[in-house]
Formats: C-alpha cells, sequence, structure tokens
C-alpha cells in the first residue's frame, strides 16, 4: 500500500475513532501514525486501540506507527465559590496556596512551584489567556495580581506562566504509571508534555531506555531558549502551537514554527506541526480555506508530519479531515513551488561522509530521475539523513527491525519495508531492485538508487551508494 505524498499524517484516537472498524477507514484514508492521548481514556481503553491497529497491521501489511502523548503537570486554579465569578479589568486579586473554595481575595492555587518562581511583574494566564493578571506582589503563601484582562473565571481553569521557569518534572506520578503502560504495550514514540529545559528530556529518555522514541512537545517558551540541546537530546519535535500560542504572542507563532521545522531537518530529527490544523471539522464536513492554508504551509516549510488532534478524536467527520489532509498534502507537494521554497530552506550537510554519502543519494536519484531511493537502515538514520535533503523521488526504507518500520512511519517520505537483514554488495544489489518492484515503486529498466552502510547491519554508518537498473546488474559508485 502506497501514499502518494511525502509528509505524515498523525490522527489523534477517540471516542469518534477508537473501534477497529473506524481505525481502518482512518488508515486507509490516509493515517501513517496514531496518536493516543493519555489525557484522556483509561489504560483499557488505550490497550483495546492498540490492539486493534496492531491487528490492522497485519491485516495491511503495512508498519503503522504508534505515538503515547503523556499528560504532563497541569497548573490549574481550585474550586470557586458559587463555581464561578467575574473578574474586571483593574481589579485587585489575590492567589492563595492553601483554601477550598475561594474568591476574588483568595482563589486556591495549589501549587508551590509557582510562589517559589513567580516575581513582581510576571504575567499569569487565566483559561487559555481569557484572562489576565499581572503579579503586584508575592510571599509564600499569597500572590496579589492585578486583572490586566477581565473576564468569567470558573472552577479548575487552567493556568500558564510565560517566561517563568518551574521547578517542576514534567514527569507526574500519573504520568509514569502511564509511561511504563505504553512501554510494556510496545507504543513506538513517546511524547513528552511541559518541556521546559533539556534535563526534562534527559529524565524522560532515563526512563524509556531506547524502547520508544521521544517527542518532545515544545508548548513553553523556555523550551525556545535551549531548544538546540532540547533537539539533540531528544528523537524528535512536536509544534504543539495551542499551548505555544497562550503563552507566546500570536503573531510570534508562524515564524517559531519555521524555525523549529528548520532547526529539526538540520538536526536530521522528525518534526510534527500539531493543533488546529482543521479545527473547524470538528463539527463542518470541510475545513475554512485558512485551515487549508495552515496544512500547506507546514508542508511548505518541509515538516514531517501533521497532526489532527480533536477533528479526529471526538469530532463529527474524523474520516474526512483525513482525507482533506492527505488531499491538501498531495496538492501541496504537486505545486509548481513546492520544490524551490523546500530547498530554499534546505539546511546545510553536516561535514561527514555519512551525511554526504545520504545526501549524495538524494541529488543522484533526482539527476537521474530514480523510480526510488532504497535505503537499508537497521536503526532509521540513513532514511532519515536522505529525507533531510527532501529529494523528489520516494524514499524505501528497508529494515529487519519491527519497531524501527513502525517508527519510520512518522519520517518525511519514508516507505517502510519489512524483510531480512543483507549482508553482502549482492545482496543488497538483489534486495533493492527486488524491494523496489513488489513495492510497485519501479519496474524494468527503471532506477533505484541504493543505500547501506558497511559494515552491514550496523546502525549510523551510511557510506556505500548504487545505482541499480532494475533487470540487470548493479553499476557502483
Amino acid at each position: 500500500m502506497r501514499r502518494h505524498r511525502h509528509a505524515k499524517i498523525v490522527a489523534t484516537v477517540g471516542p469518534a475513532s477508537n473501534t477497529p472498524e473506524r481505525l481502518k477507514a482512518l488508515f486507509l484514508a490516509g493515517v501513517d501514525t496514531f496518536r493516543l492521548n493519555f489525557s484522556h481514556g483509561t489504560h483499557d481503553d488505550h490497550a483495546k486501540v492498540h490492539a486493534a491497529i496492531r491487528a490492522l497491521e497485519q491485516e495491511t501489511g503495512r508498519p503503522i506507527g504508534i505515538l503515547q502523548d503523556l499528560q504532563g503537570p497541569k497548573i490549574r486554579i481550585g474550586t470557586l465559590r458559587g463555581d464561578k465569578f467575574d473578574l474586571a479589568t483593574g481589579d485587585r486579586i489575590r492567589f492563595v496556596r492553601d483554601g477550598r473554595e475561594g474568591g476574588p481575595d483568595a482563589i486556591p492555587l495549589p501549587h508551590p512551584e509557582i510562589f517559589a518562581a513567580v516575581a513582581p511583574g510576571q504575567e499569569l494566564l487565566i483559561d487559555d489567556g481569557r484572562v489576565r493578571v499581572r503579579v503586584a506582589g508575592v510571599d509564600d503563601d499569597a500572590i496579589d495580581a492585578d486583572v490586566v484582562v477581565g473576564g468569567p473565571i470558573s472552577n479548575r481553569k487552567g493556568v500558564n506562566l510565560p517566561g517563568t521557569v518551574l521547578a517542576l518534572s514534567p514527569l507526574t506520578e500519573k504520568d509514569r504509571r502511564d509511561l511504563a503502560f505504553g512501554l510494556d504495550l510496545g507504543v513506538d514514540w513517546v511524547a513528552l508534555s511541559f518541556v521546559q529545559t533539556p534535563s526534562d528530556v534527559m529524565e524522560a529518555r532515563g526512563l524509556i531506555a531506547g524502547r520508544a522514541g521521544l517527542i518532545a512537545k515544545i508548548e513553553k517558551p523556555s523550551a525556545l531558549d535551549h531548544i538546540e540541546d532540547i533537539i539533540r537530546i531528544a528523537d524528535g519535535v512536536m509544534v504543539a502551537r495551542g499551548d505555544l500560542g497562550v503563552e507566546l504572542p500570536p503573531e510570534d507563532v508562524p515564524g517559531r514554527q519555521k524555525e523549529l521545522v528548520r532547526a529539526c531537518r538540520r538536526a536530521v530529527k522528525p518534526v510534527i506541526v500539531a493543533t488546529q490544523m482543521l479545527e473547524s471539522m470538528v463539527s463542518a464536513p470541510s475545513p475554512t480555506r485558512a485551515e487549508a492554508s495552515d496544512v500547506a504551509t507546514a508542508v511548505y516549510d518541509g515538516a514531517d508530519a501533521v497532526m489532527l488532534s480533536a477533528e479526529s478524536a471526538a469530532g463529527r467527520y474524523p474520516i474526512e479531515a483525513v482525507s482533506i489532509m492527505d488531499r491538501i498534502i498531495r496538492r501541496t507537494e504537486q505545486h509548481r513551488l513546492y520544490r524551490s521554497l523546500v530547498r530554499a530552506s534546505e539546511p546545510e550537510v553536516e561535514d561527514s561522509p555519512p551525511h554526504a554519502v545520504a545526501a549524495a543519494a538524494a541529488t543522484l536519484a533526482d539527476a537521474i530521475e530514480a523510480a526510488a531511493i532504497v535505503a537499508f537502515t537497521s536503526s532509521g538514520t540513513t532514511a532519515a539523513r536522505i529525507a533531510r535533503k527532501r529529494p523528489n523521488v520516494p524514499i524505501l526504507a528497508a529494515t529487519s527491525d519491527t519497531a524501527v518500520s513502525r517508527r519510520l512511519s512518522l519520517y518525511w517520505g519514508a516507505h517502510s519495508v519489512l524483510g531480512p537483514e543483507i549482508d553482502s554488495y549482492e545482496a543488497m544489489v538483489d534486495r533493492a531492485a527486488e524491494v523496489a518492484a513488489q513495492e510497485g515503486f519501479a519496474q524494468a529498466p527503471d532506477l533505484v538508487v541504493a543505500v547501506a552502510g558497511i559494515p552491514f547491519g550496523r546502525a549510523g554508518t551510511t557510506n556505500n551508494l548504487r545505482v541499480v537498473e532494475l533487470g540487470r546488474k548493479a553499476s557502483g559508485v
């Protein structure tokens, strides 16, 4: 089964999409990786979805990625007298560490980390920034603040602190239980919420211990201050524009998105652009033109994947949302400006043989109009290095590792092929021709470019390049 596009689709599973029948329909419509949102649902719910996806994988014969998204810490106010009240601009209010039911003079904020971190002049955003207050004074047990933007607040509304780094692990006790459960299930990727510093990523990486790829969700401005180190430590990045857009001025988010996509491409790490991409399709059968343009912009930027959240998890039109996202990606990648825009943002290749060989393979494949590039990879790195160049030909990522084949479903342009490990030049040539033909990408006398590392089977040793004409022996390069 072949996708006629390079960028991938991630779709969130929820009540609108969690049956085997719906999961199959979503996969056939274009989903490459399914997201399990552990902010909702029980372990039993997620286990059933995981089993259904793995059964679908067996039925279709195609690797399917599963992304576990951890909830992370939730900073919220407590309960209020009467459940809610209005704040007017200019009001002076007080937050307190303790208290069961509060009013404007004692709003419960049961998070000691905030009292230890905030300083006068900093802002607190309530209910996704609908209400904004500025800190006037703080001590161990109370924060006095002036209302900058008034409005209603109600029980348990979220609180954001732009520009404030909290002494708070991104992994709550719930997250640790969820992570252990997901790793035992066999998820392929884990998305870490509330990343503020590189040490947050290190903590999660130690717990995952190589059993899944680690995606750092960039939703805090403080993460942007350490982004190069975070990208280096993580296995990939999610541009979580919803939360990021609360704490950053909205006019800054598009530029930050482009920076993150470019930085991940330079580091050879997959990047997902997420949140509100086709938001109107939660209740409408088609997106707005602005939403279609938003998806296309991420594709023009060179993102590895674009993601659906509520659209596929709880919306009325989950299959239609995936279908239109698939069509937007394909039409964008076929546009006459696509190649020039992707090349314009192409990062410099690192000065090393593996990166140079991968880049040469992509350039050569485009130059000779090859039908495909067959990348033999034990860890996925060879395919990822080739994908960084964003060639105009498909990348067949041939691996003997089932886990690697599933993770590759998130990488730009990679079509995973599971098979035996090669152990010689002759096997490489024969297998490249066989894979390209069997998967429907080439036929005699088409050319394919085969890339591998010698010694065979050793991760990270991209150093050999061959041109193979189907039906004939190879010519070495």
